[in-house]
């Protein structure tokens, strides 16, 4: 579903505040109650948000988001994340890309690339890169899961396992303050945890939404990855622990600033 920016700022707000209510946000944009309760609408079918009564609220931290409204939050942070990501990844080289709407963009990013393999559990991105003679692609085997396209369960597992690749790029739902990694679903966490495994350098691309939001299931700490590419990163914690750790924090939105 495409969001109109109304809306994605709608999401923003409700993420930011936790909740948004309707009278609040009909003056906010200058339009009639009517027109935001019909967005609202959308937004819940959507599983962008939840309704309750008089607004919405954003959704639970056991629940993930949809996958196409994911699509469309910070879509430009999460282009430019991928460039960023993309530039690091040389010609004649093997990788893995999960499942997630930041991986793709830099699955995006990659299509100038030469003799790339691309290990992948996410769907789209297999679809999006097979038709390019200059990429082999390989798909993970496993349960397809209907709502994004990911391929998950311990055959996806094994099937990575069968790897050592140069490089790695991850998403994650959520990022804590302590430095956690965080899911929503178990079978994916465990296909992370094997793609971090066996790549000889780790990239995580996250946009700066995951420090607001928490998840229930640890894929592992920001220390074991190599290279952390985000538009911003608010947190002082989090950018201690990259320091002490050896972690290259690369800002997008701060003019490409590495730290």
């Amino acid at each position: 579903m495409f969001f109109t920016p109304r809306q994605v700022e709608i999401i923003e707000l409700a993420k930011s505040e936790g909740k948004v209510i309707v009278e609040d946000l009909a003056n906010r944009f200058s339009v009639t109650s009517q027109t935001i309760r019909k967005d609202l609408n959308d937004l819940c079918e959507a599983r962008a948000l939840t309704r309750i009564h008089g607004g919405a609220i954003f959704p639970s931290s056991t629940e993930n988001v949809r996958y196409e409204a994911r699509r469309s939050i910070a879509a430009s942070e999460k282009q430019a994340i991928g460039r960023a990501a993309a530039a690091l990844i040389p010609n004649n080289t093997s990788l893995f890309i999960n499942i997630g709407t930041t991986t793709e963009a830099v699955g995006e990013a990659l299509l100038d690339h030469h003799e790339l393999m691309v290990i992948t559990n996410n769907i789209n991105v297999a679809n999006r890169l097979r038709i390019y003679p200059g990429i082999e692609v390989v798909i993970a085997g496993g349960v397809v899961r209907g709502s994004d396209g990911g391929i998950v369960g311990e055959a996806a597992v094994d099937f990575i396992r069968q790897f050592k690749v140069d490089y790695a790029v991850i998403g994650v739902s959520a990022i804590d303050r302590d430095g956690a990694l965080l899911d929503y679903d178990f079978r994916e966490v465990k296909v992370a945890q094997a793609i971090i495994a066996n790549a000889r350098h780790v990239i995580l691309v996250s946009d700066s939404s995951k420090f607001d939001r928490t998840a229930p299931v640890r894929i592992g700490h920001i220390s074991q990855v190599h290279t952390f590419i985000t538009d911003s990163c608010p947190l002082q914690p989090v950018r201690v622990i990259c320091k002490e750790n050896g972690v290259k924090l690369i800002e997008t939105g701060a003019g490409n600033v590495e730290k």
